[in-house]
């Protein structure tokens, strides 16, 4: 029977050191006073140039990165594969504006997709729009009334096109790529260009996938729409379903700008609409395909139970589970050793230029009730385990 308690599967992977590491960075993650003077400090000393990375490569980079490069991730891609757990290569550079930048990002998400050609474990390849485009040119093209100029028309252009060569080289290798979610304000024009990839590449198999962030109110009632659509024009529609990155951002501009949050009012209500919806695609898995990016054990446990449920085979290539590299592996690994498919995100790039995903990250640990403490008690549980048996 499917447990995530089994902890001596969960660390497999993680030496004595490796465990006393990860307990540390969480003990740390754990403390909202901590994390805003770690990020405060970090930002200011990689500004100054100051000598630091060393200890961030072999803390937190170690923790949730896979390595400065494609090459550098070979070490965990062939780690997680030990275990039948797959790796999405995930180039998690942010912030950039330069056109330069924007293409030097985009061949680099096609040599993942070329990597995910040439090895079985890597199921997936994934990326996000702001990071081949400018966020600001983004936000004027979702205005009600956006008034372009026709240099802002020609690098729209741009992004479609380089947005055509991604998917485009993904349906060629007959890799599956992800198109991540963004802030509610840009995300429609995201929906809007991934739909019209899948409309080019998912007539045969499900090559694109949109993000679709439940946290939101009116997302059930988009993946009911959506279904609609593709179900018209006789395409799948790949959804990789997530509860969303960024709650309190959103709240806090609804506030600014005077008008309704786009959020859910609780937790609950998030977490029955993430769950409505998994059901909803299950019961329709016809004209979808599903990758669950949840780090919550009941949703995990209940997608599980529901593939049983539906006649579904655990290893069917249209569900899959996946979760981040470094967090939750009490989730992932036990789902794999009992015949699922999982997938790891695995991040990449430059130290200093992943360190806004990375502060991120511990950003989100720290708002996110429980989620610390049960890493820590995990670690605990699992260091106690390995102690008695020596």
């Amino acid at each position: 029977m499917l447990s995530f308690e089994n902890t001596k599967i969960a660390f497999r992977l993680k030496s004595n050191f490796d465990l006393k590491r990860a307990y540390w960075l969480f003990r740390v993650i754990g403390s909202p006073v901590i994390v805003k003077i770690g990020k405060a400090f970090t930002l200011f000393a990689l500004k100054l140039r100051l000598p630091i990375n060393f200890i961030i490569k072999r803390t937190i980079f170690k923790q949730f990165c896979g390595g400065e490069d494609i090459e550098e991730c070979s070490k965990t891609i062939n780690a997680l594969a030990t275990q039948g757990v797959g790796t999405i290569l995930d180039y998690s550079v942010e912030g950039k504006t330069k056109e330069d930048d924007f293409e030097l990002t985009t061949q680099i998400i096609i040599d993942t997709i070329k990597k995910a050609d040439s090895e079985s474990d890597i199921p997936f390849a994934v990326f996000k729009i702001t990071g081949i485009s400018n966020f600001g040119l983004l936000e004027k093209v979702n205005e009600v009334e956006n008034t372009l100029t026709a240099d802002e028309r020609r690098k729209i252009e741009q992004i479609r096109e380089r947005i055509l060569r991604i998917c485009s080289t993904a349906y060629d290798r007959n890799v599956p790529v992800f198109i991540d979610a963004e802030e509610s304000w840009i995300q429609n024009t995201i929906d809007i260009w991934a739909f019209e990839m899948m409309l080019k590449f998912n007539k045969e198999k499900t090559i694109v996938y949109n993000t679709i962030q439940m946290y939101r109110h009116d997302r059930l009632l988009f993946l009911k729409q959506a279904r609609e659509a593709a179900h018209k024009n006789g395409v799948t529609y790949g959804v990789k379903l997530v509860r969303g990155a960024y709650m309190e951002k959103e709240r806090e501009r609804a506030v600014k700008n005077g008008y309704p949050s786009p959020i859910q009012n609780d937790k609950e209500s998030t977490d029955n609409d993430y769950d409505a919806a998994q059901d909803f695609i299950l019961q329709h898995l016809n004209d979808f395909a599903l990758v669950a990016g949840s780090h919550n054990e009941l949703s995990s446990l209940k997608l599980a139970n529901a593939l049983e449920k539906h006649g579904i085979t655990k290893d069917d290539p249209r569900v899959y589970f996946a979760q981040l590299l470094g967090m939750s592996d009490h989730i992932s690994f036990n789902l794999a050793n009992d015949g699922f498919n999982v997938a790891k995100y695995v991040p990449f790039g430059p130290v200093k230029e992943v360190m806004p995903y990375l502060l991120r990250r511990a950003d989100e640990n720290t708002s996110v009730a429980g989620q610390t403490g049960r890493e820590l008690g995990l670690i605990s549980t699992e260091k106690i385990r390995r102690r008695a048996k020596a």
